[in-house]
């Protein structure tokens, strides 16, 4: 795992510019510790840097960037491709040769000998790398089918820059950091920036599954899109049209299979391997196909909070002794988690607003004492259908859809008549044992939730408004407003028979690679450890979307055939229990040791000189949270983690 940056210029390269490549590239050392360079090409205006974690070959023959055999190519390359050992097997039959052991030489082999899109096709991986045709003059960047490893890039003053992070790009003296206001709208309403956008004009975030190629001719102006090399749509929509026939058996027989080999090739490194383990369904089914094919017990990892409600750390300590893992858990105090808070500016470089950001970062920090490479259980939420709003929203759509919309916008109205706490009075008393166990949680604050979304007109409202923090962010971002998204564009829906695979696919292009592997990838660099996810491969992906909807969701509940497989290794009685997510006690924080360092932000005379929001709506919500007439917790926390990093970059 590594971090790239580069930059491709009409007219040749100064001198100087190895040395500010070099300040640029340093500034992704937390990505890769162990060494950095550059290459550059004066005349041809093109110069490539690279900092290295070692994880595969850790010799001199896997220094980066790197040229290829024949002369013709040089990579600055960040990831992993995992089915390098059976690529390079057929290309030396092919007649290559290999100097070392690296997948970075493998894929300029692949590249020299088939091209690079059907190379791409082949290769099994997480990766965002930049490659240089020294015979054609072009410069390529690609990114992971799923999107696992990120990429910006953008123009600058007719200088093509890109990075895996944002703050190497800043590095650069054209680099103009003038802050895009439709990009703060669609933070407002979404915890993230959806790609391709990004918090700064002019720069952009590759689209998973695509290429960009850039020319010497077409430098200025931003010519030129990404390509699609691979396309979940087309994948969901095949799957969708040609289901899998066989029995419930053989699919949970294919998918074990195909998650066992998935996580195989995953266990491959040269350095100290071991896994995160929350005790869940996707996180126990990884460590348990890991244990399997291990001939000694795996490196377990768990944070835990002594709030029961946040707490999953008892549920992973079961499963470990179940499986016979070395386990470790670090019961996180509050100061520790708020202690995170003050570096999640720096870690991301966009405002990023999902609170599970603190104890991702708390486990990665924990396993990398131990480890350099660290599985994770992402992806199964989306792929099998463990959201609880794929089963809620259909749940609640059945009731309400057949209501007028004056009816329905009426019943709203009469929900929020009262305040959550008195529906939470009112559903725990005597009405208790008739009401859904799963609204019993939070009752009050689910009730207008759903008064919410009520006036909704169709499904696909209904789902954008589930999806939505701020129901209205034009309202509240000044000068702001929200671009066309793939979730606001339904001729980019996927053509799916069920909504519910809608809602699947859309979080499979949006929610999972800007929120849950944008977390997952920060948090764990900025600790210098990879995470690998297993669940991710393209092959479980493609089968996934082949399966019946009824072997992911079943008697309101989800990953029915994941379970399937996992039944095999534990007892279903140490996994089966609500779903909790990953969080932390952000609601009583704000109201305890963390109200001052939000009263600061959210003051109105800040928010009125920066300029960027309506401060009546925040400053309501902040004075309900305080009185504990309301749990903001999550909309402040998006509008305070905007303020640390506009703080943090030098606006406040």
């Amino acid at each position: 795992m590594c971090g790239i940056v580069g930059l491709l210029q009409t007219g040749p390269l100064v001198p100087e510019t190895r040395d500010l490549l070099l300040t640029m590239t340093q500034r992704l050392r937390h990505r890769g510790p162990d060494e950095g360079d550059v290459w550059i090409h004066e005349e041809a205006g093109i110069g490539l840097g690279h900092r290295r974690l070692s994880i595969l070959d850790l010799s001199p023959t896997g220094h980066q960037p790197m040229h290829s055999a024949c002369g013709r190519y040089v990579v600055s390359y960040n990831g992993e491709i995992y089915n390098f050992h059976s690529l390079r097997q057929e290309l030396e039959a092919r007649g290559q040769k290999f100097r070392g052991r690296s997948d970075t030489e493998v894929l300029l082999a692949a590249v020299s000998q088939w091209g690079l899109e059907k190379a791409v096709d082949r290769f099994n991986g997480m990766f965002a790398f930049a490659l240089w045709d020294r015979e054609g003059r072009t410069l390529h960047i690609c990114r992971d089918r799923i999107g696992e490893k990120p990429l910006y890039y953008g123009w600058m003053d007719k200088v093509f820059l890109f990075a895996s992070e944002l703050k190497a790009l800043v590095a650069h003296p054209a680099f103009k950091t003038e802050i895009d206001r439709d990009a703060v709208a669609l933070y407002m309403r979404y915890d993230y920036i959806p790609a391709p956008f990004c918090i700064y004009k002019g720069v952009y975030k590759l689209p998973p599954g695509t290429i960009l190629t850039i020319s010497k001719k077409n430098i200025e102006g931003g010519a030129g899109a990404p390509v699609p090399y691979w396309s979940m749509k087309h994948v969901a929509e095949r799957g969708s049209a040609d289901s899998f026939t066989g029995s419930e058996t053989d699919a949970a027989a294919y998918l074990e299979t195909l998650l066992r080999d998935a996580v195989k090739l995953r266990m491959i490194a040269d350095v100290p391997l071991g896994v995160f383990l929350s005790g869940g369904i996707d996180s126990s089914t990884v460590v348990s196909l890991m244990q399997a094919q291990s001939d000694r017990p795996v490196k377990t990892f768990t944070i835990g909070f002594h709030e029961a409600v946040y707490d999953e750390a008892r549920h992973a300590k079961a499963v470990a002794q179940r499986l016979g893992t070395e386990h470790t858990e670090l019961y996180v105090t509050p100061t520790q988690a708020q202690d995170v808070i003050p570096r999640l500016p720096i870690l991301y470089d966009e405002p990023f607003s999902d609170s599970s950001q603190i104890p991702t970062f708390l486990v990665s920090e924990l396993a990398r004492a131990r480890v350099t490479v660290a599985l994770s259980g992402d992806g199964g939420d989306e792929l099998f259908g463990g959201y609880n709003r794929y089963f809620w929203s259909q749940y609640i759509w059945r009731r309400i859809g057949w209501m007028p919309r004056n009816l329905r916008v009426l019943t709203a109205s009469a929900i929020t008549t009262l305040a959550p706490e008195t529906w939470d009075t009112i559903l725990k008393g005597p009405w208790t044992k008739w009401t859904d166990a799963a609204l019993m949680q939070c009752p009050g604050d689910k009730l207008h939730k759903i008064a919410q979304v009520l006036p909704t007109e169709d499904q696909g409202a209904f789902y954008l408004s589930l999806l939505s923090r701020w129901d209205n962010p034009a309202a509240l971002v000044r000068a702001g407003k929200e671009p066309v998204t793939i979730l606001t564009d339904r001729s980019r829906w996927a053509n799916v028979k069920d909504f519910r695979q809608q809602m699947m696919f859309l979080d499979t292009v949006t929610y999972l690679p800007d929120d849950i592997l944008v977390k997952v990838d920060r948090a764990s660099m900025g600790m210098s450890l990879e995470a690998r996810v297993p669940l991710l491969d393209h092959r479980v992906v493609e089968f996934a979307w082949r399966l019946p909807i009824s072997m992911k969701i079943r008697g309101g509940q989800g990953k029915w055939l994941l379970r399937q497989v996992l039944r095999k290794y534990v007892p279903m009685e140490l996994v089966e229990r609500p779903k909790m997510g990953f969080g932390v006690p952000i609601d009583s924080w704000l109201r305890g040791p963390l109200r001052e360092w939000a009263e600061n932000l959210l003051d109105e005379r800040r928010l009125e000189k920066e300029g960027f929001f309506s401060p009546q709506p925040i400053r309501e919500k902040w004075a309900e949270h305080l009185s504990g007439k309301r749990n903001w917790q999550y909309h402040l926390w998006n509008v305070l983690m905007f303020q640390a990093w506009l703080s943090e970059q030098g606006h406040a």
